[in-house]
């Protein structure tokens, strides 16, 4: 049931879009806001300030980490701190009632705030979409675009269970042919209540008032998706997190290209909290401002079904492209991912290459995945340093011929990975022994027996005549020094002739490994599945 205010901001609402212009096919029903830093309108007249009666109005209310308090204020550092000029310097656009909005125009300091109230997220008819079409916002101290009280969809959060979105109350629509940017700050941790430790100089427990970690950030489960073309673009830029939910995210369409200085996307409610991919061209590339961030991060499930990814984690901190606490699962899609950790993955029908390198690869290479006739399959730039490459695509079956570029190099690849019982760890050397092994009747950490006579520590004995340190006798005739006679026929300094056949210099054939040992190669084969490989050189 509606609260009172979400009715009153209805009725407002209904006669708002009366007189509204028209509009493009599926937007009949929405309030376009055109957004400006002088002004904004909804459906071409001016929004009120301060009625939060209205479906539609502004302040100067944003939320932030403001400088100036103590230790019991928040968790917050010096960086994470905004002046109170810096705050009302930002227009806050907020949406009171359900709805579909249309975003257009820019907003230099702003933020897009959706809130339907306390009563909302038990509601399912407290349902926003903003449709992005042009939509330019820009927000220094906290997100540009947050959801706070909406409906939500998935009450339960059943652990394990893919949920169902087609209800969530935070709806987001990417306008074909449109261009959209958003660049969001971010709030820290801000205590609503805490408990000092016995000395009053820290606080060991708390209740949180706010933590906002995204430019684009929702409190409830959130779906984006693309126009019916797919061809609109949402670009975000972050100075933490990118595109944030504390519940679910389904991604349904459009292109959403995303530079964070942390997390490119995360979701983050413990083991419950999955992030849905089913279409659309998703490209993460974390910056490093925060000195970490994974490319996906969720705090349950990663599930990719179809559409595009490309995530790329950060190059200095040991963090994945795909990353979930419970499980990623690859059930479909396109899927390109750097980083320096990697979470288990299961895969689910379709061919996935697993690449790992032994020293670290920098950024600024195209790298590409090339079928038996040479023709590329898959190709990225490498925009981040990184020690693992993980590739599939449905283009991507079973069979040989495979090879990966880096440039025009062609890379060598060991099968099976560098574990501690892959193939190639320790070939021939170490009597075929693992680290920690000991030989046949010895225990690890035993020493060998010395020789006959000898205790354990005493030096052996030295022949006749020598002293500890003395240098053998040269043979009869050579002083100590001298360099032997060569063989008859041959000056000092001469090398000996190569075999019959061979040129001066040249190495002899070496027998060529079998497949199966894991030897070097170029080429390799897919099977259905996760396949490991290791970059040679």
């Amino acid at each position: 049931m509606l609260s009172k205010r979400m009715l009153s901001a209805l009725c407002a609402l209904l006669m708002l879009g009366a007189a509204q212009p028209a509009l493009a096919d599926g937007e009949a029903d929405a309030v376009t806001i055109t957004l400006a830093d002088d002004g904004v309108l909804a459906d071409g007249q001016a929004v009120p300030e301060g009625d939060d009666t209205a479906p539609v109005y502004t302040a100067h209310d944003v939320v932030y980490y403001e400088a100036g308090h103590d230790f019991t204020y928040g968790e917050g550092t010096e960086a994470d701190e905004h002046t109170a000029e810096e705050a009302a310097e930002h227009t806050v656009v907020h949406i009171a009632a359900p709805g579909t909005y249309v975003l257009r125009g820019t907003l230099d300091r702003g933020q897009i705030a959706v809130d339907l109230g306390e009563d909302a997220q038990d509601d399912p008819d407290a349902v926003v979409t903003l449709i992005l079409d042009g939509a330019d916002v820009t927000c220094t101290v906290a997100p540009a675009v947050i959801f706070y009280n909406v409906y939500e969809c998935d009450q339960t959060g059943d652990q394990g269970a893919e949920p169902d979105l087609s209800g969530a109350g935070a709806r987001v629509v990417i306008a074909d042919g449109s261009e959209n940017h958003i660049a969001g700050s971010y709030v820290a941790r801000i205590y609503k209540s805490y408990t000092l430790s016995e000395d009053g100089k820290s606080v060991t427990d708390s209740k949180k008032l706010h933590k906002y970690d995204g430019a684009f950030y929702s409190k409830m489960s959130m779906t984006v998706a693309g126009g019916d073309e797919g061809t609109g673009v949402l670009e975000i830029t972050a100075e933490n997190e990118g595109l944030d939910t504390e519940m679910h995210l389904a991604v349904d369409g459009g292109s959403i290209r995303i530079a964070s200085g942390n997390d490119g996307i995360n979701c983050n409610e413990d083991g419950v909290s999955v992030i849905t991919v089913n279409g659309g061209d998703v490209h993460i590339t974390v910056t490093g401002q925060t000195g970490e961030g994974d490319g996906i991060d969720s705090n349950g499930w990663l599930v990719i079904n179809g559409g595009c990814v490309t995530a790329m984690a950060c190059s200095d901190s040991g963090d994945a492209g795909i990353d979930a606490e419970n499980a990623v699962c690859l059930n479909g899609g396109q899927v390109i991912a750097t980083g320096n950790m990697l979470d288990p993955v299961t895969v689910n029908g379709p061919c996935c290459a697993l690449f790992t390198f032994p020293r670290r690869q920098a950024g600024g290479t195209r790298y590409a995945l090339t079928g038996q006739d040479g023709a590329e399959i898959m190709a990225f730039m490498a925009e981040n340093d990184f020690t693992y490459l993980l590739m599939t695509s449905p283009a991507l079956t079973e069979g040989d011929g495979y090879s990966l570029y880096a440039g025009e190099q062609q890379l060598a690849l060991t099968a099976g990975g560098m574990g501690m019982d892959g193939p190639g760890m320790f070939p021939g050397g170490m009597g075929g022994m693992k680290p920690g092994e000991a030989p046949d009747g010895m225990e690890p950490g035993e020493a060998p027996e010395p020789p006959e006579g000898t205790e354990p520590g005493e030096a052996p004995e030295l022949p006749e005549g020598m002293e500890p340190g003395d240098a053998p006798e040269p043979p009869e005739g050579m002083q100590p020094g001298d360099a032997p006679e060569p063989p008859e026929g041959m000056q000092p300094g001469d090398a000996p002739e190569p075999p019959e056949g061979m040129e001066p210099g040249e190495a002899p054939e070496m027998p060529q490994a079998d497949s199966d040992a894991g030897e070097a190669s170029v080429l390799f084969s897919l099977t259905p599945g996760l396949n490991r490989f290791s970059v040679s050189a």
